[in-house]
């Protein structure tokens, strides 16, 4: 089913990319654009997971410099029956994490330092769980993928504003550039990001949570961390050196939490339902935010 929506996603911003170049430069923007596409198509599957971490400025970490992180993940790669994914650590106050990866093979999963300070060892376990549920549901591709493409869209906005202000867009309206074709292209790009991260379905992080409480044994421990991630991020969003709005859906709670944005942008389902779901599954206890 992943692998069908992955390509139904490939084949929708590949025409998305197309109309978008078009409403640019006319027939030659369109042509340079499927090349773009073209381009995007390989390079996502391939290198995506990379670009995402480095987008959040991730560094791989070994367990002599982040042991109690490498032995968690360890652990409960051997419970999920995964292969031990590539471990990072990003500099943030904010507590968060996400994983990423083509497959289980090339998987790597990435906590904030604040999640690490802030979490005790039954919630990061239910955190790093929940992360290799995504791994091992194969939801991780398709993540990246929709992060590469709603930045690259959200960088081709810039650059028409930019070219809007230097003159640009003066061609022929009836070839599909000029200056409503770059107008349309800054009001309808971050819609178009928004609509690309909304095709990763909110039901992944319900599946995503109830696997992760399979793999770490009870469904106690993240659902505590949620309360205490929606709290954090609430209180001290990311910052914008830190948040990309194309990449909000990777994360376990919405990094964008408590901006103005943060509507427009959410991918998750509400945390005190997420909460909910996991402590039904743990009779003699209720759900608390």
């Amino acid at each position: 089913m992943n692998a069908l929506r992955t390509t139904f996603l490939l084949a929708g911003l590949t025409v998305l990319l197309v109309l978008v170049g078009n409403a640019l430069g006319g027939t030659g923007g369109m042509v340079i654009a499927l090349g773009f596409a073209v381009a995007m198509n390989f390079g996502s599957y391939w290198f995506s997971d990379r670009l995402v971490l480095k987008m959040h400025g991730a560094r791989e970490v070994g367990a002599d410099e982040a042991p109690e992180l490498h032995g968690i993940v360890r652990e409960l790669s051997q419970r999920a029956g995964l292969p031990m994914p590539k471990v990072y650590l990003m500099e943030s106050v904010t507590p968060n994490a996400f994983a990423t990866g083509r497959n289980p093979t090339h998987a790597a999963v990435a906590a904030t330092t604040g999640l690490m300070r802030l979490m005790n060892r039954e919630e990061l376990r239910g955190v790093l769980a929940h992360e290799l549920a995504h791994v091992r549901h194969r939801d991780t591709l398709i993540s990246a993928i929709a992060a590469t493409f709603a930045g690259a869209i959200a960088m081709i906005a810039n650059m028409a504003q930019w070219a809007m202000l230097f003159g640009g867009f003066r061609g022929n309206d009836n070839q599909g550039g000029g200056m409503l074709g770059g107008l349309a292209m800054m009001i309808l790009a971050p819609i178009a990001a928004t609509l690309i991260q909304l095709a990763v379905s909110r039901s992944r992080e319900y599946a995503a949570d109830a696997g992760g409480a399979e793999i770490a044994g009870s469904p106690r421990g993240l659902a505590s961390a949620l309360r205490k991630l929606e709290q954090a991020n609430h209180a001290q969003p990311m910052q914008s050196a830190e948040r990309n709005p194309a990449s909000a859906h990777l994360f376990i709670v919405n990094p964008l939490s408590g901006t103005s944005v943060s509507k427009l942008f959410s991918t998750h389902p509400a945390t005190e339902e997420r909460v909910r779901r996991l402590e039904s599954m743990a009779p003699g206890t209720r759900a608390r935010m």
